[in-house]
């Protein structure tokens, strides 16, 4: 083999990896063998360049150098020394360091990304009297460093990708929870489009979001390299670089781009939300694809056949972000299945999800299932065959109904209702020894434990708060509306608790100007006092989903009370202020419970008031949570604090913002600035309620102990519901 080969490795989500083998083989690459999550290989600098231009499913692109021992920080200094950097780099370069891992010598990446870079430098020095510097964005060199905990060793080797991959630079606009581009990629490789796109086929996507397989799909079709529109990469400052080879290829795939154009065929997306619309467009823009790509606002109930050939329909249908969103979602893949069945005979589908429940849903049998890693989420792709799916026996319901008074209760002697009602008994059985040892009046007993009885019951001492999820598309109105008398007149039964302090709501849509059964809080004021933890905390039945007291937070909020003596708290998007009133509780000697909402802390106030807690230590702040925050970051002397609680929703367009706030996109930023209002010592609780939440540990600052305490904050009343929320515990290592 030729010196000027060498051995690389390519790293992938998991499940992608035969694809990327083939991606790397006909790049040239040798000696091609799939691993996990990643395929090592052999290649020249024009292997390099292709991999990186052309590759659609990898995610970076490294040069191993070394393997290194790290149970001694001396040894582990001098073997980082004694490579050749001077191969790599100029003297007067610049270089970043990316350490990943930790061990009982180096306990924060940020110590062991420092003692790589001072090795380094030092080489220099020491031979040229010259040193490198550090520079974080696209540095010359990006040397990548990964601490493998059971060897107590380090893999050292060079990033000649840079930035990942996966990002092809034309994302102006990312909407919400979108798919990586070498995800939305590999969907469309494993559904066949390329095959389908070369016949004259089309693609559909019904719910397309900000576009990522619309566009993913037009560059397959028309042959366009995903990093074309990068101007960047690990490799364009390295010492190994042929800019010869680099331009050549370079030209060549923007030939092969300009002349794929004409082979791109008819593209549609379509959504319901005209903000996706609206990110699509940017989107399809930034990637030189309009007039290319048709999309519109259409919901999945006006979805019509396109005219023309079949084709390929894809689609990444929401998971759901909260528990209990599955049942509500079960009628939108009942929609879906059924479009495919009925309006697009003849066109292939790919549908992509995380949830089996979900899935059976859409009633279209899958021809082959393949599985692949939305980060560390496993999800399953169904290709589907629409035209051999069992027809359905109905037509599904409407994905939106107008609210409807509620039942009466049924007849308690009912079977339905016997039944349901054990089933309370049950659970209550279940929970009895953890109330009475904890003297716990609030919790959850029972949520869609049968999937007849899609209701969620929350013990509010006295009092029962009902929400009734969306009844799945199959099952007839009347049915849903007889099943939930039978709840209605089972709980008295099996809870002894009267009619009268039943409260219930259904999750339906409420017409315009109704005056419906959701209106904004504090419309009708209807508060009652109940008890948790030994505190008083006012909660309303009556104006809103929400009643002011998240059940599955109580954990979290007792942890924060036995962390509270003597600290300063403060509390980001701090809603009712319940972990105020926990923090002023424990002892805290100063809270800061921050807020948009008038309403919401001005019943924070009466918490804290209820409980004995006021005046100037316990300060409510009226505004918006991610300007307040950027702002008390950048302040140098500004407050600090012993205790964060950062809380933060999934996505929020409040008018008063100015811009959606979507937190996928934005924690690591938010943690970021979160983590520098923390004194010495201090610790940050960052909790969220989305299902689909993946934490970006890269893109935290270095040098901070990431625990994830979501188990230790999921109580009795949800186990076999842990996804209902996320947790972390974070600190200065």
């Amino acid at each position: 083999m030729s010196a000027a080969w060498m051995t690389l490795f390519v790293s992938s989500p998991r499940g992608m990896e035969s694809l990327l083998a083939d991606e790397l083989r006909l790049a040239g690459a040798r000696r091609v063998r799939p691993l996990t999550a990643g395929v090592s290989c052999e290649g020249d600098f024009a292997v390099v360049c292709r991999i990186c231009l052309h590759s659609r499913v990898a995610s970076r692109l490294l040069l191993p150098l070394a393997r290194v021992p790290a149970d001694d920080l001396d040894a582990f200094y001098q073997a980082v020394t004694a490579l050749p950097w001077e191969d790599h780099l100029r003297s007067d370069g610049t270089l970043t360091v990316d350490f990943s891992g930790t061990n009982a010598l180096m306990r924060h990446t940020r110590f062991g990304a420092m003692k790589v870079k001072d090795a380094v430098v030092d080489r220099f020095r020491d031979r040229s009297g010259e040193r490198p510097s550090v520079r974080f964005e696209r540095p010359d060199l990006r040397i990548h460093a990964r601490l493998n905990e059971e060897r107590n060793e380090v893999d050292l080797g060079i990033d000649l990708s840079g930035e990942a991959l996966h990002r092809r630079g034309y994302r102006v606009n990312v909407g919400r929870a979108p798919l990586k581009e070498n995800l939305a990629a590999a969907i469309l490789l494993l559904a066949g489009w390329p095959e389908i796109a070369r016949s004259g086929g089309r693609l559909l996507d019904p719910m397309c979001g900000s576009g990522t397989l619309l566009i993913e799909g037009a560059w397959i079709a028309g042959d366009v390299a995903p990093g074309l529109s990068r101007n960047h990469f690990g490799f364009t400052g390295w010492l190994g670089r042929d800019d010869g080879v680099w331009q050549g290829i370079l030209a060549e795939a923007r030939e092969r781009a300009r002349a794929g154009r004409g082979a791109i065929p008819a593209i549609f997306g379509y959504d319901q939300d005209q903000q996706a619309i609206d990110a699509a467009m940017e989107n399809i823009a930034g990637a030189a694809m309009t007039g290319r790509i048709q999309v519109e606002r259409r919901g999945l109930e006006h979805l019509e056949r396109p005219l023309g050939v079949p084709g390929l329909v894809a689609v990444n249908p929401p998971y759901g972000e909260r528990q209990g969103d599955l049942a509500r979602l079960e009628s939108t893949y009942a929609l879906l299945g059924n479009r495919l069945r009925t309006r697009l005979q003849g066109w292939q589908g790919a549908v992509f999800t995380s949830e089996p429940s979900l899935a059976a849903a859409l009633r279209v049998r899958p021809r082959s299932t393949r599985t692949l890693y939305n980060g560390a989420l496993p999800c399953r792709l169904l290709l589907l065959d629409p035209a051999e799916s069992p027809k359905p026996e109905r037509p599904p319901e409407p994905v939106e109904e107008p609210t409807q008074p509620l039942p009466d209760p049924g007849d308690p002697a009912a079977p339905g209702a016997v039944m349901f009602a054990n089933r309370l008994k049950k659970n209550r059985k279940r929970l009895d020894r953890w109330l009475k040892r904890e003297a716990v009046s609030c919790y959850r007993l029972y949520d869609a434990d049968m999937p007849e009885y899609a209701v969620a019951l929350d013990v509010y001492g006295p009092w029962i708060h009902l929400q009734e999820y969306r009844p799945p598309s199959g099952i007839d109105p009347a049915v849903a509306r007889r099943r939930l008398g039978e709840v209605l007149a089972a709980i008295p039964v099996a809870l002894g608790v009267p009619a009268e302090r039943i409260h219930c709501k259904t999750r339906r849509r409420q017409s315009e100007g109704a005056g419906g059964q959701y209106r904004k809080m504090g419309e009708e004021g209807e508060f009652v006092t109940v008890e948790e933890g030994g505190l008083r905390f006012l909660v309303n039945f009556t104006d809103s989903l929400d009643v002011g007291l998240f059940l599955d937070h109580a954990p979290l909020r007792r942890m924060i009370r036995e962390a509270s003596g003597g600290r300063r708290f403060l509390n980001l998007f701090g809603y009712t202020g319940t972990a105020s009133v926990y923090a002023a509780s424990g002892g805290a000697v100063s809270t800061v419970t921050v807020d948009l909402s008038r309403n919401y802390l001005e019943w924070a106030g009466r918490n804290l008031a209820l409980n004995g807690f006021s005046g100037l230590a316990h300060r409510l702040v009226r505004a918006d949570c991610l300007e307040w925050l950027a702002e008390a970051s950048r302040n140098a002397a500004g407050e600090r604090f012993d205790l964060i609680l950062l809380d933060p929703p999934t996505f929020s367009n409040s008018a008063r913002m100015e811009r959606p706030f979507d937190l996928q996109r934005e924690h690591p930023a938010l943690i970021g600035q979160a983590i520098r209002l923390l004194a010495p010592g201090g610790v940050l609780f960052f909790s969220n309620n989305s299902r689909r939440f993946r934490l970006d540990r890269e893109s935290l600052p270095s040098g901070l102990e990431v625990r994830d305490i979501t188990r230790e904050t999921i109580g009795p009343d949800f186990q076999g519901h842990e996804r209902i929320h996320n947790c972390w515990r974070l600190s200065w290592a």
